[in-house]
């Protein structure tokens, strides 16, 4: 049997009419469970649940815990609790967070995506601050479906607001209209829940049924963000592509591609939708504990010669587990047996802008205390406001970078690397790709995690197995030469890189290229010309003729083509130099007898001819860098002959720019002192502001909270008070009807209350309400009336009689004490019966009586 949905609704201030405006909505057959969380003052028994029992047929109760969830039946939070959803029964707990820091609406969604993953369904109503944004982010991320009050329909439109601007809002309409969305939503998408209680795959189709509309969507996301799909597996896309269809209620992918076409918006949802990923801090724990205690330990204890670690989280999303990685690697430093100076710088990367952006800001709910330990969160984080805000020092061991591993270069030279659950959305041939890249990118001996549902498949020549239950790699080296080539396939073409500049073959050399001096022409430039690259204005490099391996190296990190990034030291200050004079002179510039440092080791010494290029018209504004290896001998020659005018000019200003550029070292490093003072006392004086905006914002969250509580109790108060208005109303009416007259006076024997009828018999009028008894006007005569009242009023004892009045009426006056509900005695109740005809069958029967 599928799980049971459950559906929490969030609210805070000005939420009670839009809950009762929800509720009286859902038919009571839906079988769904509710789950009410609204802001409440803890000190407050609510009214909450009589209240909204009151306009839905539906069964409310106030949640207890342990209690059992049914569907047809809505739950309601009690005051100054947590409440949330363990393994379909509601738990409750004592918030720990100070009142007005308290975020029981997230506490409620987080459980939902935890517990019912793609079947949770969180709904945000009105209500002041930003609770229940982060928990439809949970819910979101698992597949759920998210909806939020219309803000202009909504009397405090902040939370509704807050969760738009999240872009996690799934449906967003006035509340009179959710319900019907909900559940047309719910109709609309199909069960993914196999009896078995395993997820099931999408039911097979036919080939060419729905492969055409497949394509066209995963041609508009191409072409809108100009990532491939095309290699995500099947069911994957289809799952999220569904979840877009059913809230927009389209039956079909032909439809919805139409829809797509005409919608570039809903493109970019669907983007972010398919980048959707599920994170979190320390997530599974053995993981993390044996990287704690074995794997960062070996790392650090191999790379003693090289204190410098690098590691590559693929696929961060908004970063738990790349800062986890940070973490532990700085406890791992503290367990040395003696301290090092060992660094790591971790890359994190992932394809979605939104989940890098949220990343680098390193800010987190305060439910990650869940996950973290407390000594961690004393110790890597800061409390800021509701959440927990990462540390400075954390927060340097990683570079963040929207990067798709499947197309960019990737990082090289790392000691770990991180892809966990990232391969399951890929289809087999991308996998097959991945791995030999993931080889190439680590080195000798270094470390592979992937998730526990991954595994390096076939390619098990390239790594060893460290754990297998845990999903732990190493590489090795000794794998064959085919099985450690680079996918070439996943680097961009140079043209992307470089802003190659594309050169036209002239019509001569096409036409010879079978021609014998041609062709012994090509092998003399290949064999004997010497090294060189033309470079455009901006210093990338746009063709490469020999071998330049000697000059220039390719830089760490993201493929860059630029020439001073892959110079050589030793070079690229005097070549950096004489680009800048090649461009304003028409003769070549030559460098003589300079020094760089061989990769191997060793000194070579090369002379460099820089030229700036204007023939022909495509190289022009270009520039030519030829390299020349000098032998030993002729270096010595060189040092030894004596420097023409023209090679003491070029040595003469060369020194001149080593002079300035020196120069210019020095005032850069006294403006840098500079700047580090000012900075420095900037961050003392952040600090100390930064400590006072904490105070005002703590106190602004205590007034907001108290604020929206006393929200509640004023809607819960109006609605009881409507309540006693209609009971008034009733009151009256019947005492009116019964055509007695009744005067209601206090302790003071002040008139309260009374009836229409005892207007006409004392003189008295609404504004009379207030006056003293004694000082009403009356045609009874009965001077004792107010004696007799005091009397009731000090004694408790009833007083009857009968009163005949000046128009010769005759009535009983009968005076009771007034008491109230709880037992107090709060005045007088004096009734007037009219006997006359009573007393007037009373004197004929005595008249008729005498003899």
């Amino acid at each position: 049997m599928a799980t049971l949905r459950i559906l929490g609704i969030g609210a805070s201030a000005g939420g009670l009419a839009p809950l009762e405006q929800f509720l009286a909505q859902i038919p009571p057959n839906s079988h769904m469970a509710y789950v009410v969380v609204q802001h409440l003052d803890p000190t407050h028994k609510t009214l909450l649940t009589e209240l909204l029992q009151r306009i839905t047929p539906m069964r409310v109760r106030e949640a207890t815990q342990g209690m059992p969830i049914e569907p047809d039946a809505v739950y309601v939070i009690p005051p100054n609790t947590e409440l949330s959803v363990v393994d379909g029964l509601l738990k409750l707990a004592k918030p720990m967070e100070p009142r007005g820091m308290r975020l029981p609406i997230n506490v409620l969604f987080s459980s939902l995506a935890t517990a019912l993953g793609e079947r949770a369904i969180g709904v945000v109503l009105s209500g002041m601050g930003a609770d229940g944004t982060l928990g439809l982010q949970a819910i979101k991320a698992v597949g759920g479906l998210t909806a939020v009050q219309q803000p202009d329909t909504a009397q405090f439109d902040a939370m509704p607001q807050s969760a738009i601007s999240a872009d996690c809002a799934d449906i967003i309409a006035p509340v009179e209209d959710l319900p019907a969305r909900i559940l047309a939503s719910l109709k609309q998408a199909p069960e993914r829940e196999a009896p078995s209680g395993k997820s099931a795959e999408p039911p097979h189709v036919e080939p060419g049924q729905e492969s055409e509309p497949l394509q066209r969507i995963l041609r508009l996301l191409q072409q809108r963000t100009r990532q491939d799909f095309s290699h995500y597996k099947p069911s994957t896309l289809h799952r999220r592509m569904e979840r877009r269809m059913a809230i927009h209620e389209i039956a079909t992918l032909d439809l919805y591609a139409d829809y797509l076409e005409h919608n570039p918006q809903e493109i970019d949802l669907l983007f972010k939708e398919v980048l959707i990923g599920v994170t979190s801090f320390f997530r599974d724990a053995p993981v993390w504990q044996h990287l704690a205690e074995k794997t960062l330990p070996d790392l650090l204890a191999r790379r003693r010669e090289e204190p410098h670690l690098r590691a590559w989280v693929v696929g961060c999303s908004t970063g738990e587990e790349a800062y986890s990685l940070a973490m532990i690697f700085k406890e791992a430093l503290d367990n040395l047996p003696h301290k090092h100076e060992v660094s790591l710088q971790i890359f994190a990367s992932d394809l979605s802008p939104d989940a890098i952006a949220t990343a680098r800001r390193g800010y987190y709910p305060a439910d990650i205390s869940a996950a973290v330990s407390a000594e961690r969160l004393e110790r890597f984080f800061s409390a800021h406001n509701d959440g927990y805000q990462i540390n400075t020092e954390i927060r340097d061991l990683v570079l963040f970078a929207q990067h798709n591993v499947v197309l960019d270069p990737p990082f090289t030279r790392l000691d770990l690397i991180s892809c966990r659950n990232l391969l399951i959305y890929f289809d087999q041939s991308l996998q097959r790709k991945l791995i030999p890249l993931f080889h190439y990118s680590l080195r000798d001996k270094g470390v592979l995690l992937l998730g526990s549902s991954e595994t390096v498949g076939r390619h098990t020549p390239l790594f060893t197995t460290l754990q297998s239950k845990l999903r732990l790699y190493a590489r090795q080296d000794n794998a064959k030469s085919g099985e450690t080539r680079l996918p070439v396939k996943s680097i961009p073409p140079l043209s992307r890189i470089a802003k190659e500049h594309p050169v036209s073959p002239s019509n001569s050399s096409s036409q010879s290229n079978d021609n014998l001096q041609s062709a012994a022409n090509q092998v003399l430039l290949q064999v004997y010309a010497p090294a060189a690259v033309v470079v455009n204005d901006e210093g990338d490099v746009v063709y490469i003729s020999g071998r330049t391996g000697k000059y220039l190296e390719p830089a760490a990190g993201k493929a860059n083509w630029n020439f001073h990034a892959m110079v050589r030291e030793g070079l690229r200050t005097p070549i950096a130099s004489a680009l800048r004079q090649a461009g304003n002179q028409g003769e070549p510039l030559h460098l003589q007898g300079l020094q760089v440092q061989l990769p191997g080791g060793g000194i070579q010494n090369v002379d460099i001819t820089v030229q700036a290029l204007r023939e022909p018209t495509t190289l022009r504004g270009m520039k030519m860098i030829v390299f020349r290896d000098i032998a030993p001998a002729h270096a010595r020659e060189h040092n030894d002959e004596p420097k023409t005018l023209t090679q003491q000019a070029h040595a003469a200003e060369l020194q001149q720019c080593q002079d300035e550029i020196q120069t210019l070292r020095e005032e850069n490093r006294a403006s840098r002192e500079e700047l580090q003072s000012a900075n420095e006392e900037l961050q003392s004086t952040n600090e100390e502001l930064q400590s006072t905006n904490e105070e005002l914002t703590t106190s602004k969250e205590e007034m907001q909270s108290m604020n929206e509580e006393l929200q509640t109790i004023n809607s819960e108060m109006q609605t009881k008070l409507d309540d006693l208005a209609l009971a008034q109303s009733d009151m009256k009416n019947l005492l009116n009807s019964i055509d007695i007259a009744i005067l209601f006076l206090d302790q003071d024997l002040n008139l309260r209350r009374f009836t229409d009828r005892a207007s006409k018999i004392i003189s008295i009028r609404e504004s009379d309400v207030g006056r003293p008894l004694s000082d009403l006007t009356t045609s009874l005569q009965y001077p004792e009336l107010n004696d007799d009242a005091l009397n009731t009023l000090s004694t408790l004892a009833f007083s009857e009689k009968q009163i005949t009045t000046t128009d010769n009426r005759w009535f009983t006056v009968r005076i009771m004490p007034y008491r109230r509900l709880d037992d107090v005695i709060d005045g007088v109740v004096i009734t007037l019966l009219d006997i006359t005809a009573t007393k007037e069958l009373e004197q004929a029967l005595r008249k008729d009586a005498k003899p």
